[in-house]
């Protein structure tokens, strides 16, 4: 008697979807960090999120290699007042017809694979959403991570620290020597020593999108994302993906 196989189920077919073609053409989106939390998967472990807003992503330009000199499409993320924004930055959003932006990016794309996976779908004008991407895709986020002002040298470069008694007076924070013999007598260039700390790009790479709302155009992507709450962040396909 022949065997009788039951059905996929469908969750697993869901699971199985192929990731978008997003990652082969090289566009993203731009966003905001809303925060960080928890969601649980289907075994209750529980995962930590981060939030990422990437709704209303308009086109405002396409650039191209025989105009241009290269391939690209560049984006408009976030609302600002018409009195913050320059007269040739609201004649640019003015030809595209779209609504000035807080942040203006550019994403470099192959022009035969983006023409052939979103055919009409990306052209000035034109909004994207998280339907670019699809949940278990890797991303890689860049931000700009927190600035901590000036900090010390144990601090900044996470050295050790000596011993804070018996003795050690008050030298226990301290960097130690900085200084040379006599030849060349002078501190090295790229010496690790106190200075201003954060406030630097970042881009965190292979990062894995856990779930999407599709309602409310948000990205919870697995881990930390660099930056503060409500800082701007560039989402892009994973490259070592």
């Amino acid at each position: 008697m022949a065997e009788i196989k039951a059905p996929a189920k469908p969750e697993a077919a869901a699971s199985a979807a192929p990731v978008p073609a997003a990652r082969k053409s090289g566009l993203g989106l731009l966003g905001r960090k809303v925060g960080m939390t928890r969601i649980f998967n289907d075994d209750g472990e529980s995962v930590p999120v981060t939030v990422l807003d990437v709704g209303n992503n308009r086109v405002t330009q396409i650039r191209t290699i025989a105009i241009d000199g290269y391939a690209a499409v560049q984006l408009t993320h976030g609302v600002r007042r018409a009195s913050r924004i320059s007269k040739p930055a609201a004649g640019h959003f003015a030809k595209a017809g779209v609504e000035g932006g807080s942040a203006l990016r550019e994403f470099r794309v192959n022009p035969t694979t983006l023409a052939a996976e979103h055919s009409d779908a990306v052209k000035a004008g034109a909004t994207l959403g998280v339907d670019l991407f699809a949940v278990g895709q890797k991303v890689d986020v860049t931000g700009v991570t927190i600035g901590k002002g000036f900090a010390g040298a144990i601090k900044r470069h996470h050295f050790s620290s000596n011993r804070a008694s018996h003795g050690n007076s008050v030298s226990h924070n301290a960097p130690g020597s900085i200084g040379m013999r006599q030849d060349p007598g002078r501190v090295m260039n790229g010496k690790r020593m106190a200075g201003h700390l954060g406030d630097v790009r970042r881009t965190t790479h292979n990062l894995v999108i856990a779930r999407i709302d599709a309602q409310r155009q948000l990205l919870l992507v697995r881990g930390a994302v660099p930056g503060a709450r409500g800082g701007s962040v560039i989402v892009r396909p994973a490259v070592k993906a």
